[in-house]
């Protein structure tokens, strides 16, 4: 059946190995193709049982050889932490990455959609962000090799629809979270949650004003796939994300509300680059995917802190 066999790029890391799962629940076949830089086999050693699912260890800055109909290409780290690590493969993560799974698409005429990032957007001078704005990013700085290099690679996902036809879709991830988030990525629910659990101080960057918009991850996974399921015509780029906007501060009480922690708030200096706000304008999804999320900040942050909880009983802090 035309459609039934997808690539996951990046498929065993935090939104990959979810996508995965979703995808094998709706019969299709998955070859999932990770390197492992920031991702765990763990995430889905549960699924190598299953006869639909295939794992590839395979770094998507070599060529690919496999037979699909669709491809999911999410591979990047994705946390400053580990993008900045070594920023001069992240860039090449994603661009020569791109030109890879691009190329495949070609020959073997699948769809392709590309896990892009609000990150293009940079620090936001409009206000929410909708796709028509071009970003205010600064170019030099120590997120570029991840901004940019997403940025560039949406140029390659757009240039090859021109010149070769092919049938892409560029979605604009926003601030993801759920289980399987490392607990050393650095992202700021990870960090808030792993700190409250241990009673430690949670270390607020800036004054805390600055928001961002959280969405559940299984809401994004369904926005992913409800995109991937549309027409030749619909390319995107299509935010997806939270509308809803808090503060740092507002997050951090949150999480310390529902652990009962008695963590102390602690503020430290601001990283350079660090946007002050971050919301989708998501109507384009809703009026192209019927999309928009479901699951509520208190609601996602439950089931994420009690991930993190088995996370600590077995011992799984670094």
């Amino acid at each position: 059946m035309k459609g039934n066999r997808v690539v996951v790029t990046g498929g065993a890391g935090f939104l990959g190995s979810h996508l995965c799962r979703r995808l094998l629940a709706e019969g299709k076949e998955v070859i999932c193709v990770d390197n492992f830089f920031t991702s765990s086999r763990q995430n889905v050693v549960e699924l190598l049982g299953n006869p639909s699912f295939e794992l590839i260890r395979h770094d998507v800055t070599f060529p690919l050889y496999v037979e699909a109909d669709q491809i999911y290409n999410l591979a990047c780290p994705a946390s400053p932490i580990h993008y900045q690590h070594d920023p001069v493969q992240t860039t090449k993560t994603s661009v020569h990455g791109a030109i890879n799974m691009l190329g495949l698409a070609k020959r073997l005429r699948a769809t392709i959609l590309q896990a892009s990032t609000s990150e293009v957007y940079g620090d936001p001078h409009q206000h929410p962000q909708e796709e028509s704005y071009w970003g205010n990013v600064n170019p030099i700085g120590p997120r570029a090799c991840y901004d940019e290099g997403k940025r560039c690679a949406e140029t390659l996902f757009f240039d090859y629809r021109r010149q070769h036809n092919l049938a892409i879709k560029v979605a604009r991830i926003f601030n993801t979270y759920g289980p399987r988030m490392l607990p050393n990525d650095g992202r700021v629910v990870s960090n808030f949650i792993v700190q409250a659990l241990q009673n430690k101080d949670i270390t607020i960057y800036g004054d805390g004003s600055q928001t961002r918009s959280f969405c559940f991850v299984d809401d994004l996974v369904d926005g992913l796939v409800r995109l991937m399921g549309t027409d030749h015509e619909v390319t995107g780029p299509i935010n997806l994300g939270n509308p809803r906007e808090f503060t740092m501060i507002e997050l951090a009480e949150k999480i310390l509300q529902i652990t009962g922690s008695s963590s102390r708030l602690i503020y430290c200096p601001l990283p350079g680059d660090d946007p002050r706000q971050r919301r989708p304008n998501i109507t384009l999804a809703k009026e192209l995917l019927q999309w928009e999320p479901k699951v509520h900040l208190e609601e996602g942050l439950q089931k994420t802190i009690a991930y993190f909880e088995e996370v600590i009983r077995q011992g799984g802090l670094p």
